[in-house]
């Protein structure tokens, strides 16, 4: 069997997306391309790793078999490469990070801070959701996430590196608006636009409103807080947010945060990576800048 890393590569790539297209784009190839690798790679090998169900694709059982080899050969690349780093020291090197879309809202000044500590790394950012996040960490193909409430399924080592409050919003005007210690009972009588299931936030959320045994009324549901502050502001129900994500809507008066009591919900970040994975030296200085930075950086005037 003759094999090449790039056939290897592209293989590992369809076989985690189970989609030519997004294979493709993710590395930045044509999908006649992406095709043409893996049937090469199917000719080599002499058996066929995917299965085709219409538009739908499967690994076969070779290309289960062969997914997790593969997996284990670029991990150990990736180690190799982490040695030869750290005997470069910190001059140049590589990080690969993944953050909660609602992080992203302070995580490109954190890594423009660390890139001019050290302007020799580089960084690739991947701003998702939780889900594919979960996916990530649960694959190891990732070296660091910046997350909320991590999952209790993956062996993870996490650390608290800031706080996360979540805040009830509501448009200008809203009736509770001058409105001190609003019981939290009263929420039973609003509509709420929520986050996607299995989202940190909407968890966070139920958790408060099962605790306190009130009803919720839920509205549309939203996978992006951009959205559900546009929903909150055209009058569509509340919302709760992390209170990182409106500082520039209650500025200027586009938004209102509610003083409910049992608000804030106060929860944090977390910095996010495998059990038992050997940070690489660029991954452990980011991890360490993250935790002596990120609260200071956050707070900086933009």
């Amino acid at each position: 069997m003759h094999t090449t890393l790039r056939q290897m590569r592209v293989f590992t790539t369809v076989a985690r997306r189970l989609n030519y297209t997004r294979a493709a784009q993710e590395l930045h190839l044509s999908q006649p391309a992406v095709s043409m690798q893996v049937k090469q790679l199917e000719e080599s090998v002499g058996l066929p790793l995917f299965e085709h169900t219409g538009k739908k694709i499967q690994l076969t059982e070779a290309g289960r078999e062969m997914y997790q080899y593969v997996r284990t050969i670029f991990q150990t690349f990736e180690e190799m490469e982490e040695v030869l780093d750290a005997m470069k020291g910190l001059d140049t090197g590589h990080i690969n990070i993944a953050v909660a879309s609602t992080v992203n809202y302070f995580a490109p000044r954190l890594l423009a801070a660390f890139s001019r500590q050290y302007p020799g790394i580089d960084l690739s950012l991947d701003v998702t959701n939780r889900e594919r996040l979960m996916g990530l960490l649960k694959d190891n193909e990732i070296d660091i996430v910046l997350m909320g409430l991590p999952p209790e399924d993956i062996e993870l080592v996490y650390e608290p590196f800031m706080e996360n409050p979540l805040v009830v919003i509501a448009p200008p005007g809203h009736p509770l608006q001058q409105k001190k210690k609003i019981p939290a009972e009263r929420l039973a009588e609003e509509v709420f636009i929520m986050r996607e299931e299995g989202s940190g936030t909407r968890l966070a959320m139920e958790r408060f409103f099962t605790e306190q045994s009130i009803p919720l009324s839920t509205g549309m549901q939203m996978t992006r807080n951009e959205a559900i502050k546009q929903a909150v502001r055209a009058g569509m129900g509340l919302g709760v947010v992390s209170s990182h994500t409106i500082e520039l809507e209650v500025e200027t008066g586009r938004l209102v945060v509610l003083d409910v009591v049992g608000f804030p919900l106060q929860r944090h970040w977390y910095m996010v990576y495998r059990k038992g994975k050997r940070l690489s030296p660029p991954a452990k200085a980011f991890h360490d800048f993250v935790l002596k930075e990120a609260l200071q950086i956050k707070e900086d005037p933009v």
